[in-house]
Protein backbone atom coordinates (compact mmCIF):
# COMPACT_ATOMS: atom_id res chain seq x y z
CA UNK A 1 0.00 0.00 0.00
CA UNK A 2 1.49 3.47 -0.79
CA UNK A 3 2.23 5.83 1.78
CA UNK A 4 -1.02 8.17 0.88
CA UNK A 5 -2.99 5.48 1.09
CA UNK A 6 -1.33 4.44 4.51
CA UNK A 7 -1.58 8.47 5.84
CA UNK A 8 -4.84 8.45 4.43
CA UNK A 9 -6.20 5.03 6.34
CA UNK A 10 -4.18 6.26 9.59
CA UNK A 11 -5.83 9.08 9.81
CA UNK A 12 -9.57 7.68 9.43
CA UNK A 13 -8.98 5.71 11.77
CA UNK A 14 -7.88 8.53 14.06
CA UNK A 15 -10.75 10.39 13.15
CA UNK A 16 -12.99 7.50 14.38
CA UNK A 17 -10.99 6.78 17.70
CA UNK A 18 -10.84 10.67 18.20
CA UNK A 19 -14.71 11.06 17.74
CA UNK A 20 -14.88 8.20 20.10
CA UNK A 21 -12.97 10.12 22.30
CA UNK A 22 -14.70 13.25 22.42
CA UNK A 23 -18.20 11.52 22.86
CA UNK A 24 -20.04 11.88 26.41
CA UNK A 25 -19.54 8.19 26.73
CA UNK A 26 -15.66 8.41 26.30
CA UNK A 27 -15.21 11.40 28.68
CA UNK A 28 -17.04 9.95 31.76
CA UNK A 29 -15.09 6.88 31.22
CA UNK A 30 -11.53 8.21 31.83
CA UNK A 31 -9.93 7.29 33.73
CA UNK A 32 -9.55 4.49 33.41
CA UNK A 33 -10.86 3.33 30.14
CA UNK A 34 -14.27 1.68 30.43
CA UNK A 35 -12.66 -1.29 28.66
CA UNK A 36 -10.37 -1.95 31.18
CA UNK A 37 -10.44 -4.76 33.97
CA UNK A 38 -11.86 -2.70 37.50
CA UNK A 39 -10.89 -4.33 40.56
CA UNK A 40 -14.51 -5.00 42.29
CA UNK A 41 -14.77 -6.51 45.43
CA UNK A 42 -15.15 -10.51 44.56
CA UNK A 43 -13.29 -13.29 46.77
CA UNK A 44 -15.20 -16.40 45.03
CA UNK A 45 -13.51 -19.58 44.70
CA UNK A 46 -15.35 -20.38 41.60
CA UNK A 47 -13.04 -17.90 39.94
CA UNK A 48 -9.64 -20.37 41.04
CA UNK A 49 -7.56 -19.93 36.98
CA UNK A 50 -7.17 -22.87 34.67
CA UNK A 51 -4.39 -24.52 35.34
CA UNK A 52 -1.20 -24.33 32.61
CA UNK A 53 0.18 -26.45 30.50
CA UNK A 54 3.25 -28.35 31.92
CA UNK A 55 5.16 -26.77 28.92
CA UNK A 56 4.44 -23.25 27.74
CA UNK A 57 4.70 -21.77 24.96
CA UNK A 58 8.63 -21.17 24.23
CA UNK A 59 10.09 -17.74 23.85
CA UNK A 60 9.77 -16.39 20.50
CA UNK A 61 13.20 -16.22 19.87
CA UNK A 62 12.98 -20.18 20.14
CA UNK A 63 10.85 -21.33 18.08
CA UNK A 64 11.46 -19.34 15.24
CA UNK A 65 12.85 -21.96 12.79
CA UNK A 66 9.24 -23.90 13.21
CA UNK A 67 7.87 -23.75 9.86
CA UNK A 68 5.66 -26.79 10.10
CA UNK A 69 2.67 -26.65 12.65
CA UNK A 70 -0.81 -26.64 13.56
CA UNK A 71 -3.08 -25.26 16.21
CA UNK A 72 -6.95 -25.49 17.41
CA UNK A 73 -8.84 -22.74 16.57
CA UNK A 74 -12.61 -22.48 18.66
CA UNK A 75 -15.30 -20.42 19.73
CA UNK A 76 -18.56 -19.87 21.56
CA UNK A 77 -18.56 -22.51 23.95
CA UNK A 78 -21.71 -20.98 26.42
CA UNK A 79 -24.59 -23.50 27.83
CA UNK A 80 -27.93 -22.26 25.96
CA UNK A 81 -29.20 -20.66 29.37
CA UNK A 82 -32.01 -18.78 29.00
CA UNK A 83 -34.83 -19.15 31.22
CA UNK A 84 -38.91 -19.88 30.06
CA UNK A 85 -39.79 -16.41 31.46
CA UNK A 86 -37.00 -14.46 30.48
CA UNK A 87 -35.23 -13.92 33.66
CA UNK A 88 -31.31 -12.43 33.12
CA UNK A 89 -29.86 -14.75 35.79
CA UNK A 90 -30.30 -17.80 33.22
CA UNK A 91 -30.25 -21.88 34.43
CA UNK A 92 -26.91 -23.11 35.41
CA UNK A 93 -24.40 -23.24 33.63
CA UNK A 94 -23.70 -27.04 31.68
CA UNK A 95 -21.57 -27.64 28.57
CA UNK A 96 -22.31 -30.94 27.54
CA UNK A 97 -21.77 -29.98 24.17
CA UNK A 98 -18.67 -27.95 24.78
CA UNK A 99 -17.21 -31.48 26.39
CA UNK A 100 -18.23 -33.21 23.15
CA UNK A 101 -16.34 -30.78 20.89
CA UNK A 102 -13.04 -30.78 23.18
CA UNK A 103 -13.55 -35.15 23.09
CA UNK A 104 -12.90 -34.85 19.27
CA UNK A 105 -10.63 -32.12 19.42
CA UNK A 106 -8.40 -34.74 21.73
CA UNK A 107 -8.84 -37.25 19.29
CA UNK A 108 -7.14 -34.91 16.78
CA UNK A 109 -4.75 -33.61 18.49
CA UNK A 110 -3.61 -36.99 19.56
CA UNK A 111 -3.75 -38.09 15.35
CA UNK A 112 -1.55 -34.65 14.50
CA UNK A 113 1.20 -35.80 17.81
CA UNK A 114 2.69 -38.21 14.91
CA UNK A 115 2.52 -35.61 11.81
CA UNK A 116 4.94 -33.10 10.40
CA UNK A 117 1.99 -30.54 11.98
CA UNK A 118 1.79 -31.52 15.55
CA UNK A 119 -0.78 -29.04 17.60
CA UNK A 120 0.93 -25.73 19.37
CA UNK A 121 -1.55 -24.34 20.93
CA UNK A 122 -5.20 -23.39 21.09
CA UNK A 123 -7.14 -20.59 20.60
CA UNK A 124 -10.83 -19.58 21.95
CA UNK A 125 -12.74 -16.93 20.17
CA UNK A 126 -15.30 -15.83 23.20
CA UNK A 127 -18.30 -16.91 25.20
CA UNK A 128 -17.16 -19.20 27.51
CA UNK A 129 -19.71 -19.10 29.81
CA UNK A 130 -24.00 -17.65 29.66
CA UNK A 131 -22.77 -15.08 32.16
CA UNK A 132 -19.38 -13.79 33.01
CA UNK A 133 -20.14 -12.26 35.65
CA UNK A 134 -21.58 -14.72 37.45
CA UNK A 135 -18.92 -16.28 39.02
CA UNK A 136 -20.21 -19.74 39.42
CA UNK A 137 -20.48 -20.47 36.10
CA UNK A 138 -16.27 -20.57 35.57
CA UNK A 139 -15.51 -23.81 36.79
CA UNK A 140 -17.34 -25.66 34.33
CA UNK A 141 -15.75 -23.93 32.01
CA UNK A 142 -12.12 -24.24 33.50
CA UNK A 143 -12.92 -28.46 33.94
CA UNK A 144 -13.28 -29.00 30.24
CA UNK A 145 -10.37 -26.56 29.29
CA UNK A 146 -7.97 -28.15 31.45
CA UNK A 147 -8.27 -31.10 29.89
CA UNK A 148 -6.19 -29.08 26.71
CA UNK A 149 -4.05 -27.37 29.22
CA UNK A 150 -3.09 -30.33 31.61
CA UNK A 151 -4.34 -33.51 29.25
CA UNK A 152 -3.12 -32.43 25.96
CA UNK A 153 -0.34 -29.98 27.59
CA UNK A 154 -1.54 -27.18 25.15
CA UNK A 155 -1.19 -23.45 26.15
CA UNK A 156 -4.36 -21.93 25.24
CA UNK A 157 -5.50 -18.54 24.61
CA UNK A 158 -9.02 -16.54 25.06
CA UNK A 159 -10.20 -13.07 24.30
CA UNK A 160 -14.25 -12.02 26.01
CA UNK A 161 -16.78 -12.46 23.99
CA UNK A 162 -20.20 -10.49 24.96
CA UNK A 163 -21.70 -13.06 27.30
CA UNK A 164 -18.27 -12.49 29.18
CA UNK A 165 -17.49 -9.14 29.55
CA UNK A 166 -19.87 -7.69 27.67
CA UNK A 167 -19.75 -3.70 26.55
CA UNK A 168 -21.96 -1.54 28.78
CA UNK A 169 -21.97 2.44 29.82
CA UNK A 170 -18.71 3.70 32.59
CA UNK A 171 -19.26 1.80 36.07
CA UNK A 172 -21.62 -0.80 34.52
CA UNK A 173 -21.46 -3.81 36.71
CA UNK A 174 -21.55 -6.73 34.43
CA UNK A 175 -19.12 -5.53 32.42
CA UNK A 176 -16.74 -4.68 35.23
CA UNK A 177 -17.00 -8.01 37.22
CA UNK A 178 -17.45 -10.03 34.14
CA UNK A 179 -13.83 -8.61 32.36
CA UNK A 180 -12.47 -8.82 36.16
CA UNK A 181 -14.20 -12.45 36.45
CA UNK A 182 -12.64 -13.57 32.53
CA UNK A 183 -9.38 -12.09 33.63
CA UNK A 184 -8.80 -13.79 36.81
CA UNK A 185 -9.65 -17.50 34.86
CA UNK A 186 -8.03 -16.96 32.18
CA UNK A 187 -4.53 -14.75 34.40
CA UNK A 188 -2.33 -17.90 34.00
CA UNK A 189 -2.81 -18.49 30.45
CA UNK A 190 -2.30 -14.88 28.86
CA UNK A 191 0.79 -12.94 28.38
CA UNK A 192 1.75 -11.32 31.68
CA UNK A 193 0.32 -7.98 32.80
CA UNK A 194 3.10 -5.32 31.91
CA UNK A 195 4.78 -7.71 29.41
CA UNK A 196 5.26 -6.23 26.01
CA UNK A 197 2.73 -8.74 24.19
CA UNK A 198 -0.18 -7.47 27.00
CA UNK A 199 -2.31 -4.46 26.66
CA UNK A 200 -2.28 -4.07 30.91
CA UNK A 201 -6.00 -4.29 31.85
CA UNK A 202 -7.59 -5.89 28.54
CA UNK A 203 -8.15 -9.32 27.58
CA UNK A 204 -5.95 -8.04 24.60
CA UNK A 205 -2.47 -9.93 23.99
CA UNK A 206 -0.27 -11.22 21.02
CA UNK A 207 1.99 -13.84 20.78
CA UNK A 208 4.47 -15.65 18.19
CA UNK A 209 5.27 -18.86 17.54
CA UNK A 210 7.46 -20.44 14.56
CA UNK A 211 6.56 -17.97 11.27
CA UNK A 212 3.13 -16.99 12.83
CA UNK A 213 2.26 -14.30 14.54
CA UNK A 214 -1.14 -13.94 16.80
CA UNK A 215 -2.92 -10.91 17.80
CA UNK A 216 -6.23 -11.06 20.00
CA UNK A 217 -8.18 -8.25 21.20
CA UNK A 218 -11.72 -7.33 23.36
CA UNK A 219 -14.34 -6.43 20.08
CA UNK A 220 -16.84 -6.07 23.23
CA UNK A 221 -14.90 -2.75 22.77
CA UNK A 222 -13.81 -2.46 19.49
CA UNK A 223 -14.00 1.39 19.67
CA UNK A 224 -11.95 1.48 22.21
CA UNK A 225 -8.42 3.87 20.92
CA UNK A 226 -6.27 2.69 23.18
CA UNK A 227 -6.99 -0.58 22.64
CA UNK A 228 -6.76 -0.04 18.60
CA UNK A 229 -3.37 2.30 18.74
CA UNK A 230 -1.96 -1.21 20.63
CA UNK A 231 -3.16 -3.63 18.06
CA UNK A 232 -2.02 -1.02 15.39
CA UNK A 233 1.31 -1.01 17.21
CA UNK A 234 1.78 -4.81 17.17
CA UNK A 235 1.74 -4.53 13.64
CA UNK A 236 4.04 -1.82 12.82
CA UNK A 237 6.58 -3.28 15.04
CA UNK A 238 6.05 -6.64 13.46
CA UNK A 239 9.57 -8.70 11.65
CA UNK A 240 7.49 -9.81 8.52
CA UNK A 241 10.70 -11.48 7.62
CA UNK A 242 10.19 -13.83 10.16
CA UNK A 243 6.14 -13.82 10.81
CA UNK A 244 4.89 -14.56 7.14
CA UNK A 245 1.70 -14.89 8.87
CA UNK A 246 -0.55 -12.78 10.84
CA UNK A 247 -3.85 -14.11 12.34
CA UNK A 248 -6.28 -12.04 14.05
CA UNK A 249 -8.39 -13.38 17.10
CA UNK A 250 -11.43 -11.47 18.21
CA UNK A 251 -15.04 -12.60 19.07
CA UNK A 252 -17.59 -10.61 16.38
CA UNK A 253 -16.86 -10.75 13.07
CA UNK A 254 -17.04 -8.03 10.73
CA UNK A 255 -20.04 -9.67 8.79
CA UNK A 256 -21.71 -13.29 8.36
CA UNK A 257 -24.83 -14.56 6.56
CA UNK A 258 -26.15 -16.33 9.67
CA UNK A 259 -27.97 -14.51 12.55
CA UNK A 260 -26.26 -11.20 11.83
CA UNK A 261 -26.31 -11.19 8.49
CA UNK A 262 -29.22 -7.75 8.74
CA UNK A 263 -31.20 -10.43 6.56
CA UNK A 264 -34.50 -10.36 7.94
CA UNK A 265 -36.00 -13.61 8.27
CA UNK A 266 -39.23 -13.97 10.98
CA UNK A 267 -37.99 -17.09 11.95
CA UNK A 268 -37.31 -18.20 15.23
CA UNK A 269 -34.65 -20.46 16.79
CA UNK A 270 -35.77 -23.40 18.80
CA UNK A 271 -34.70 -21.20 22.33
CA UNK A 272 -37.30 -18.76 21.15
CA UNK A 273 -34.61 -16.32 19.97
CA UNK A 274 -35.11 -14.85 16.50
CA UNK A 275 -33.02 -16.24 14.03
CA UNK A 276 -31.81 -12.99 12.26
CA UNK A 277 -30.96 -9.60 14.06
CA UNK A 278 -29.36 -6.77 12.50
CA UNK A 279 -25.54 -6.33 12.95
CA UNK A 280 -24.43 -5.40 16.23
CA UNK A 281 -22.28 -1.95 16.53
CA UNK A 282 -19.47 -3.85 17.48
CA UNK A 283 -19.07 -5.64 14.19
CA UNK A 284 -19.87 -2.36 12.44
CA UNK A 285 -16.91 -0.90 14.60
CA UNK A 286 -14.70 -3.38 13.22
CA UNK A 287 -15.34 -3.44 9.58
CA UNK A 288 -14.62 0.55 9.68
CA UNK A 289 -11.08 0.59 12.29
CA UNK A 290 -9.93 -2.88 12.09
CA UNK A 291 -10.55 -4.55 8.37
CA UNK A 292 -8.54 -1.25 6.58
CA UNK A 293 -6.17 -1.89 9.41
CA UNK A 294 -5.57 -5.22 8.44
CA UNK A 295 -5.55 -4.94 5.08
CA UNK A 296 -2.64 -2.21 5.45
CA UNK A 297 -0.51 -4.56 7.16
CA UNK A 298 -1.11 -7.61 5.75
CA UNK A 299 -2.88 -9.60 7.89
CA UNK A 300 -3.76 -13.10 6.73
CA UNK A 301 -6.06 -14.87 8.51
CA UNK A 302 -9.00 -13.66 11.06
CA UNK A 303 -10.76 -15.48 13.28
CA UNK A 304 -14.07 -15.31 15.15
CA UNK A 305 -17.06 -16.40 16.89
CA UNK A 306 -20.15 -14.57 17.69
CA UNK A 307 -22.44 -16.30 14.75
CA UNK A 308 -22.91 -19.82 16.27
CA UNK A 309 -21.91 -21.66 13.08
CA UNK A 310 -19.37 -21.88 10.26
CA UNK A 311 -18.91 -19.61 7.89
CA UNK A 312 -15.89 -18.50 5.23
CA UNK A 313 -15.30 -15.29 3.93
CA UNK A 314 -12.63 -14.56 1.30
CA UNK A 315 -11.38 -10.78 1.08
CA UNK A 316 -9.17 -10.33 -1.86
CA UNK A 317 -7.04 -6.74 -2.26
CA UNK A 318 -4.51 -5.19 -4.29
CA UNK A 319 -1.83 -2.46 -3.07
CA UNK A 320 1.63 -1.69 -4.25
CA UNK A 321 2.96 -5.03 -3.04
CA UNK A 322 0.63 -6.75 -5.35
CA UNK A 323 -2.48 -8.79 -4.65
CA UNK A 324 -3.62 -9.93 -1.23
CA UNK A 325 -6.03 -12.47 0.45
CA UNK A 326 -7.29 -12.46 3.88
CA UNK A 327 -9.59 -14.79 4.91
CA UNK A 328 -11.92 -14.22 7.52
CA UNK A 329 -13.84 -17.38 9.52
CA UNK A 330 -16.34 -17.28 11.79
CA UNK A 331 -16.15 -20.61 13.58
CA UNK A 332 -18.95 -20.55 16.61
CA UNK A 333 -19.64 -24.18 16.70
CA UNK A 334 -17.81 -24.67 20.34
CA UNK A 335 -21.18 -25.76 22.10
CA UNK A 336 -23.83 -22.46 21.85
CA UNK A 337 -27.04 -22.89 20.66
CA UNK A 338 -26.70 -23.66 16.96
CA UNK A 339 -27.77 -20.51 14.71
CA UNK A 340 -28.66 -20.83 10.79
CA UNK A 341 -27.89 -18.98 7.23
CA UNK A 342 -30.28 -15.99 7.14
CA UNK A 343 -28.84 -14.36 3.83
CA UNK A 344 -26.40 -12.52 2.47
CA UNK A 345 -24.93 -9.39 4.34
CA UNK A 346 -24.96 -6.19 2.25
CA UNK A 347 -21.41 -5.42 1.81
CA UNK A 348 -21.28 -2.79 -0.82
CA UNK A 349 -20.69 0.22 0.94
CA UNK A 350 -18.09 -1.79 2.92
CA UNK A 351 -16.51 -2.71 -0.23
CA UNK A 352 -16.84 0.64 -1.83
CA UNK A 353 -15.15 2.30 1.48
CA UNK A 354 -11.75 0.31 0.68
CA UNK A 355 -11.71 2.50 -2.28
CA UNK A 356 -11.20 2.32 -6.37
CA UNK A 357 -7.39 1.32 -5.93
CA UNK A 358 -7.68 -1.85 -3.53
CA UNK A 359 -9.88 -3.44 -5.96
CA UNK A 360 -11.32 -5.22 -2.77
CA UNK A 361 -13.08 -8.26 -4.05
CA UNK A 362 -15.38 -10.03 -1.29
CA UNK A 363 -15.84 -14.08 -1.82
CA UNK A 364 -18.21 -16.57 0.27
CA UNK A 365 -15.82 -19.76 0.77
CA UNK A 366 -18.25 -21.45 2.18
CA UNK A 367 -22.02 -20.94 3.76
CA UNK A 368 -23.54 -22.23 6.82
CA UNK A 369 -27.12 -24.02 6.27
CA UNK A 370 -30.29 -23.09 6.78
CA UNK A 371 -31.03 -25.67 8.48
CA UNK A 372 -29.78 -26.18 12.18
CA UNK A 373 -29.15 -29.69 12.00
CA UNK A 374 -26.71 -28.99 9.00
CA UNK A 375 -24.52 -26.71 11.10
CA UNK A 376 -22.74 -28.94 13.79
CA UNK A 377 -20.43 -28.39 17.04
CA UNK A 378 -17.14 -28.14 15.38
CA UNK A 379 -13.36 -26.63 15.29
CA UNK A 380 -10.69 -25.86 13.00
CA UNK A 381 -7.51 -27.26 12.10
CA UNK A 382 -5.22 -24.18 11.03
CA UNK A 383 -2.15 -25.89 9.26
CA UNK A 384 1.04 -23.98 8.85
CA UNK A 385 3.44 -25.45 6.19
CA UNK A 386 6.17 -22.40 4.97
CA UNK A 387 4.26 -20.16 3.29
CA UNK A 388 1.10 -21.74 3.18
CA UNK A 389 -1.98 -21.72 5.37
CA UNK A 390 -4.52 -24.20 5.17
CA UNK A 391 -7.38 -25.03 7.44
CA UNK A 392 -9.61 -28.01 8.25
CA UNK A 393 -12.95 -28.03 9.83
CA UNK A 394 -13.58 -30.92 12.49
CA UNK A 395 -16.97 -31.15 13.45
CA UNK A 396 -18.65 -33.83 16.11
CA UNK A 397 -20.86 -35.63 13.26
CA UNK A 398 -19.65 -35.62 9.75
CA UNK A 399 -19.47 -31.93 8.34
CA UNK A 400 -18.13 -30.77 4.91
CA UNK A 401 -18.68 -27.60 4.36
CA UNK A 402 -16.11 -26.96 1.20
CA UNK A 403 -18.40 -28.51 -1.32
CA UNK A 404 -18.27 -31.89 0.12
CA UNK A 405 -15.05 -31.36 1.24
CA UNK A 406 -13.85 -30.84 4.80
CA UNK A 407 -10.23 -28.43 4.22
CA UNK A 408 -9.33 -25.99 2.26
CA UNK A 409 -6.21 -23.95 1.12
CA UNK A 410 -5.66 -20.65 1.97
CA UNK A 411 -4.16 -20.14 -1.62
CA UNK A 412 -2.27 -16.48 -2.29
Amino acid sequence: MSRPALASLAAAALACASAWAGSPRAQAAAPPPHAQAAAPEIADAALTPVAPPRTPLPPESASAAETSFSFIAYGDTRCDCRMPDGDPAGLPETEPAHREVVDAMLAKIGALASTRYPARFVVQSGDATYRGADAPRWPVFRAIVERLTIGANLPFFFVPGNHDAPEGPPGDRSREVGLHNTLTVLSKLLPAEGSPRRLSGYGTFAFGYGNLFVVGFDSNVAEDPTQLAWVRGQLEGLDRGRYRHVVALFHHPAYSSGRYSGVATGATLPNGQTASAAPSPQMLAVRALYMPLFRAHHVRLVLTGHDHLFDHWVERYVDDSGPHRLDQIVSGGGGAPTYLYTGEPDLASYAAAAGPAARLRIEHAARPSAALADNPHHFLVVRVDGDRLSVEVVGVRPYAPYNGRTSLDLER
